[in-house]
Formats: structure tokens, C-alpha cells, sequence
């Protein structure tokens, strides 16, 4: 969690700035080819976007496993750290957690129907972040991209189990009104949050 706050605090400023472009442009796209304007959809598209970038913060700045050089030999690393330690949650767990929203919204961008689909991707990625991080003075970890598929998985498996869900549930539930309402919230706790952690008061 600590590597997460650090990268965010890292990139804030180059988020921002993204972040303003990204919407503006957007905004007038919508504007001048005179498309519907989905709350829900918008932010889940950014949301994906500033994903990606801390992704790319984490991946580049801070060695997830301490490990440099190349390891080819599976379940090497995984094995190394005992069940429950800081460095398991770290570098095991956190790897997988790590690419559980990659997988999620992946699948949702390509409504992806089989485990393949995303396994396809979810390998040519992970694979390509390896190779990058060992020219880059990093290792190359085939473990890394072992439980960077799994995580990937496990977010496929939301995606499918949430439609299924959805599927199942009230028509409203569905609708671009109670996914905007949704999303709002979200970004009020989490505009929330950012200003408390910043100890920024607003007073009206």
C-alpha cells in the first residue's frame, strides 16, 4: 500500500494535468459529434486510464521482489517467502492484486466470454512489462508473470460473475441512472479521501 501512496504522490502533478486534458478533449468530442454524454461510462474509461499510469509508476519505479538479473525456473520466488510475512503479502499477493482490475476491465473493454481471451492478453502484457523492466535495470520474473495471469483471472472471473449478476437483477439496476448515481459516489468518497490524506479543509 505504502509503493501505491508513494507512486501516486510521485505522478499527482503529471495525473492532474492528464486527467484535465483527457476530460476536455473528451468532452468536446463529445460536443461537436454530438454523442450521448454517459456519466458511468466516462469514468470508467479514465478510471482504466489513470490505472494504466500508476501501473506504468509502479512497475518502473520500485522493485516489487528485490530480485535482479532473470528467473526462469517457476514458483522460484513464489516459494522463497513464507505464507503470511510482509514480503509474501508484497510480493505474492500484491502481484496478483496488482493486475485484478487490468483483468476486469480488460474483459469488460473486449466483453470477453472465455478464460482465453483474457489469457492471451493478460500473458502478452505481463510478459512485455518483464522484458521492459529487465533492460530497464530490473529482473525479468517468470513468476511475476505467473501471478500477474492469475490476478488477471481472478478479475475476468468478477467481470463474468458481476454480468451474470446484472443479468439477474431489476431492470433499473441496469440503467445509465443508477450507474451514474453509482460512479458519483464513488468519486465523492474518493475525492474524500484524497483531501483528507493532503489535510486539505474545505470551509463554506
Amino acid at each position: 500500500m505504502e509503493i501505491v501512496i508513494s507512486s501516486i504522490l510521485d505522478i499527482w502533478p503529471m495525473l492532474t494535468i492528464f486527467i484535465v486534458v483527457l476530460v476536455t478533449i473528451r468532452v468536446m468530442s463529445l460536443h461537436i459529434g454530438h454523442e450521448k454524454f454517459v456519466f458511468y461510462k466516462e469514468f470508467i474509461n479514465l478510471a482504466f486510464i489513470i490505472y494504466a499510469l500508476l501501473i506504468y509508476r509502479l512497475l518502473t519505479k520500485a522493485e516489487i521482489n528485490y530480485m535482479i538479473g532473470v528467473n526462469l525456473v517457476p514458483f522460484t520466488e513464489i516459494l522463497r517467502y513464507d505464507i503470511g510475512t510482509h514480503e509474501f503479502y508484497r510480493n505474492v499477493i500484491g502481484n496478483i492484486v496488482l493486475f485484478i482490475p487490468f483483468g476486469y476491465f480488460v474483459s469488460m473493454y473486449m466483453k470477453a466470454s472465455k478464460i482465453s481471451h483474457i489469457l492471451i492478453v493478460s500473458i502478452i502484457t505481463s510478459s512485455t512489462i518483464e522484458i521492459v523492466q529487465h533492460f530497464i535495470g530490473r529482473s525479468f520474473d517468470i513468476d511475476d508473470i505467473l501471478l500477474n495471469v492469475v490476478g488477471s483471472i481472478i478479475g475476468f472471473l468478477l467481470y463474468i460473475g458481476l454480468t451474470a449478476i446484472r443479468k439477474h437483477l431489476p431492470r433499473f439496476f441496469s440503467s445509465d441512472l443508477f450507474n451514474n448515481v453509482i460512479c458519483i459516489l464513488i468519486c465523492l468518497v474518493l475525492g474524500y479521501y484524497i483531501f483528507k490524506f493532503f489535510n486539505i479543509n474545505i470551509s463554506i
